[in-house]
């Protein structure tokens, strides 16, 4: 496999043997070192994943192509962790909920700046990236959600 260098932050990313970027976990998170959140597109039926998977969990096709995703959705199911593992310990308590992205896919994450009582099903929200990559595990770039009012 290559590796590419992006232009804008010089971040690495993981070519197949035709120099395209490989469709997998590792590279979605190294375009959220550039703040990009990107799922994939099924050629196939249209259906967007993400994170990328190497088939379409709709019809299995596995001709997918990258597609940057707008970041904003809705909250779909939400739950508060009181008793983290020892890297968030420092977050506790705080939210994690699963958000429907605009373009399809169901997306977890950790929500920040909004307080667990104004939580609501259904409530709009919004990508925003960490400005740097932790020291502790998991040492990849974040992604986390913030109320898009």
């Amino acid at each position: 496999m290559k590796v590419l260098k992006s232009e804008e932050k010089k971040t690495s990313f993981i070519l197949d043997a035709n120099g395209a970027i490989v469709q997998n976990v590792e590279n979605f998170y190294r375009f959220c070192a550039e703040r990009k959140l990107m799922g994939v597109k099924c050629r196939s039926c249209g259906s967007v994943t993400s994170p990328p998977r190497p088939f379409c969990p709709k019809c299995l096709a596995t001709v997918l192509e990258w597609t940057e995703l707008k970041g904003q959705g809705e909250l779909l199911t939400f739950t508060v962790i009181h008793f983290p593992p020892s890297q968030f310990q420092a977050l506790a308590p705080y939210p994690v909920g699963i958000v429907k992205m605009y373009e399809g896919p169901h997306l977890p994450g950790i929500i920040k700046n909004v307080k667990s009582e104004d939580l609501k099903i259904g409530m709009r929200l919004q990508v925003d990236f960490e400005s740097a990559i932790p020291k502790e595990w998991p040492r990849w770039p974040r992604y986390f959600f913030k109320s898009a009012v």
